[in-house]
């Protein structure tokens, strides 16, 4: 679907859990065992991954300045119980939040959001307009204003029905 380059750091996982769900057909790829080992989820953790991962589909379309259709839980009230620690580089004294070795997803994610909040990248990572789509990308135009996960696919779409809005 997308012809963009996945985000940076650490929040190409972010980008990568809400790009399981294709929307539009709706293929998740979390109902197979490979899509789910991809992101270390057990069979019984599969409703809490797909709760984090609308929650954060709903944080993204708020990022490109969209309300979620539908009620989802609070990213922040699922990452408020993510266990994160402090990890000092002791070469340089640098310190990050990081998950605990083995942490579930949820962790992951919140260090993921954490590492994008401190680089300033966090607000440009989107969910596409489109709402048969809703795709994740990273916006990197320059004014920061992306709209569509791809101008060539949900772009042209919502031009033309814009175009045929006016001309009927």
């Amino acid at each position: 679907m997308n012809e963009r380059s996945a985000a940076p750091g650490a929040l190409v996982l972010v980008e990568s859990l809400v790009n399981t769900l294709d929307i539009e057909t709706g293929a998740d790829a979390l109902d197979t065992e490979e899509g789910r080992g991809r992101f270390g989820i057990a069979e019984d953790g599969l409703a809490e991954a797909r709760e984090l991962r609308e929650a954060l589909r709903a944080a993204l379309l708020a990022h490109a300045g969209h309300r979620p259709h539908r009620e989802v839980t609070p990213l922040g009230t699922l990452l408020s119980a993510a266990p994160l620690y402090v990890a000092v580089d002791e070469r340089d004294g640098s310190a990050s939040l990081a998950p605990a070795p083995d942490a579930p997803l949820r962790s992951r994610v919140a260090a993921a959001v954490a590492e994008g909040l401190a680089g300033g990248t966090w607000m440009r990572l989107k969910a596409c307009e489109a709402d048969t789509c809703h795709w994740a990308y990273y916006d990197r135009s320059p004014a920061g204003r992306g709209r569509w996960c791809s101008m060539q696919v949900c772009g042209a779409r919502a031009k033309m029905r814009r175009y045929r809005a006016k001309e009927g």
